[in-house]
């Protein structure tokens, strides 16, 4: 099995305001950039096969950060990228709960496949992108270790698929800005709660 080392992106404005971000490219701000510095000096020592990261600018960021200090090449999966929001990306989290109660109140009770307005993704097309782009890392990189630099619900939905968690617990499994997580990519399970 292949190791992944799963990091969020650094702090971004919209992360301290609770706006959500989803496909906007934002840009990481001075204490997303210190994050990922501070990460990266953490890492000292460790050995990666491979660097990938997602092209929206915030992972990118941290993964360039990251390379630097660790030698590597960044290598760009355009399945990396957050989960779409829809018409919710730009907005307040304080105001999506005031003009789409009905949809929030559904959001809670099924968070697998309620689906943001306009053209939002389910957790379901997440998990299903997500596991695509680690069964092909995995399948370049078996048996060694890899980083990756990509998105809260994203990385969140790989996790639950790594760690047999169910999908309806993906909010539970958020990583903090730069939290590592450390998972083991088997190719031959399936994602629970997502067809094959």
């Amino acid at each position: 099995m292949t190791e992944l080392w799963l990091v969020r992106h650094g702090q971004t404005d919209w992360n301290v305001v609770r706006r959500f971000q989803g496909n906007s490219d934002t840009l990481l701000n001075d204490t997303g950039i210190a994050q990922a510095q501070t990460l990266a000096a953490t890492l000292d020592g460790q050995s990666f096969a491979a660097l990938y990261a997602s092209p929206l600018q915030r992972a990118f960021q941290t993964a360039e950060v990251l390379a630097e200090r660790l030698q590597l090449s960044i290598q760009v999966d355009n399945d990396l990228v957050e989960a779409c929001h829809g018409d919710w990306e730009g907005m307040l989290w304080t105001d999506i709960k005031v003009q789409y109660p009905e949809l929030i109140a559904q959001r809670s009770l099924d968070p697998v496949n309620t689906r943001p307005p306009g053209d939002g993704e389910n957790v379901v097309e997440v998990a299903k992108r997500m596991t695509a782009a680690a069964t092909r890392i995995a399948q370049r990189h078996p048996q060694e270790k890899v980083l990756i630099a990509s998105h809260g619900l994203s990385l969140a939905a790989l996790i639950c698929c790594a760690r047999g968690v169910s999908l309806h617990k993906i909010f539970d499994h958020i990583p903090k800005n730069t939290q590592v997580e450390k998972i083991h990519w088997d190719t031959t399970i399936p994602c629970p709660g997502i067809n094959a």
